[in-house]
């Protein structure tokens, strides 16, 4: 439930997908309640997956990576698939590299990516590199905080950027990159083509899906 702009490339802009996808909101599911009132919103997500599934949908997805700790809850209340979140990504990658090096993982807060949400998708001993976008000013104030409804566009790459770099400098390790949160697959492109590795996110899962 947020109301700033989506890039194309944002889950939440229709215009990143080459088939016909429908939405449906859940009131009160804002960033800030997804991170701190997890409990208070399931069933409000299992309420949209149904409605969702009543409209004649193929496949379900959320738009935000931490919906990972709900994905067993979504997948079983309905009767077509769920993927929840593209953290369910993850196992997949590391298996493709030959189950060596480290995965990257960039999401809007790393303080909140706890273990349970890797053991929610499968993905728990799988060795990992984290890098938040919680101390960035643009994507704080817009993002996770909800103080603006504008976006500086310009600036938001920068930092989404220089946090792709962190992650690269800190952990030369990496053998790729996974991309918990939806408002970072805009730069998905830059984030594959500054680091020199590949790099998934959900859009990529939801084409898998498709």
């Amino acid at each position: 439930d947020t109301r700033y702009p989506k890039l194309p490339g944002h889950i939440k802009n229709p215009s990143a997908f080459p088939f016909p996808v429908l939405y449906e909101n859940v009131p009160g599911a804002t960033m800030a309640r997804v991170l701190d009132e997890p409990e208070a919103l399931l069933d409000g997500f299992i309420t949209a997956a149904k409605n969702l599934e009543a409209e004649g949908v193929r496949a379900i997805t959320g738009s935000c990576g931490f919906l990972a700790r709900y994905h067993l809850e979504l997948a079983r209340a309905v009767k077509i698939p769920v993927f929840a979140s593209s953290l369910l990504l993850i196992p997949m990658v590391y298996t493709m590299l030959g189950r060596q090096g480290r995965i990257g993982i960039m999401t809007a807060n790393s303080k909140a990516l706890t273990p349970d949400l890797l053991q929610a998708v499968g993905a728990d001993g799988i060795p990992v590199a984290v890098e938040g976008m919680q101390d960035r000013g643009e994507f704080r104030e817009v993002v996770l905080e909800g103080k603006q409804r504008s976006l500086d566009f310009a600036l938001m790459e920068n930092e989404i950027r220089s946090a792709a770099k962190a992650l690269q400098h800190n952990n030369p390790d990496i053998r790729a990159v996974v991309l918990e949160c939806t408002d970072i697959s805009p730069m998905a492109h830059v984030v594959q083509a500054d680091l020199g590795l590949p790099v998934f996110d959900l859009i990529s899962l939801m084409t898998m899906v498709h």
